[in-house]
């Protein structure tokens, strides 16, 4: 596993909300499912002092971090506050934000992203499902009971085909050893290339099967420079250009970012692209 394990304690930051109080519940009962630490804390400016399923809420990062030994945070907050708690969860010396909200103003996601960097604090997202390590931790909103343990990590910009690919692994007996959604938006914070690089060094994993769209150039940066055999799909070869397809950052711009260029390019770099999503585990057994 890679960025956080079972030993991690998470805060939630909008612990009060519909979703946060929705999703603190489903981590921690996977969390006790496993023996992991799970959520320790939440957070509601105001609202210090109540608690969500058991969970103590603070009204700040800082007084939560210092009160329940925790070092990672998954966003919840609404997208003109999130900005502001990434920021704030990087001065409170976290290591990790997991940022699922969306619709988060772009010059705030870049501002928060190069400060968080500055601290040493990583920031997945915006606009993701988060983080999952099959035995060890759940930060977001992917199904649990859809993953396996095993040698294959996942990276992919898309929440829906995440979960779509897993289940196809799980059925061929192929184990996940983590899952990342990076995020769908124009500034994401972790890469394709900043995961690969982890999974590179972490010894669980043997490949990664990587799941891009139209849109930018993520995809091949990470390829081209991993130190780790990676399998990939690529959505949005009908997409017509110029149109937004679904996430924000997936658009073809000035001939950039098509997705069938983007297939080309890949498979000369020697990557082996799906045509279909049944077809990843068949191409994930050959590279293992």
């Amino acid at each position: 596993m890679i960025y956080a394990d079972k030993n991690t304690g998470v805060i939630v930051c909008g612990a009060t909300g519909n979703q946060g109080s929705f999703h603190i519940d489903r981590m921690n009962q996977y969390a006790q499912s496993i023996g992991g630490r799970g959520v320790v804390a939440g957070v509601t400016p105001g609202k210090g002092g109540q608690e969500v399923h058991g969970v103590p809420v603070y009204n700040s990062i800082q007084e939560a971090a210092d009160a329940r030994d925790a070092s990672a945070a998954v966003l919840f907050v609404p997208g003109s506050a999130a900005g502001d708690s990434i920021m704030e969860a990087a001065d409170a010396g976290l290591d990790l934000v997991v940022t699922i909200t969306e619709h988060i103003p772009v010059h705030d996601v870049m501002n928060a992203v190069t400060y968080a960097n500055i601290r040493g604090c990583r920031v997945i997202g915006p606009n993701c499902p988060g983080l999952f390590s099959p035995g060890e931790i759940s930060m977001g909103i992917m199904p649990a009971h859809l993953a396996s343990r095993g040698p294959v990590g996942v990276i992919s910009r898309s929440g829906t085909l995440t979960y779509e690919v897993v289940h196809e692994l799980t059925r061929a007996g192929i184990g996940q050893s983590t899952i990342i959604g990076i995020g769908g938006d124009p500034i994401i914070g972790q890469t394709f290339a900043d995961a690969l690089d982890l999974f590179a060094d972490d010894p669980k994993t043997r490949a990664v099967v990587i799941l891009g769209e139209l849109g930018g150039n993520l995809e091949e940066e990470g390829a081209r420079a991993a130190q780790i055999p990676v399998v990939a799909f690529i959505a949005g070869t009908t997409a017509p250009a110029e149109k937004r397809m679904g996430h924000a950052g997936a658009i073809v711009t000035g001939g950039e970012g098509d997705a069938n260029a983007k297939i080309s390019r890949l498979k000369n770099i020697g990557v082996p692209v799906a045509d279909r999503l049944s077809q990843i585990p068949s191409l994930i057994s050959e590279v293992l």
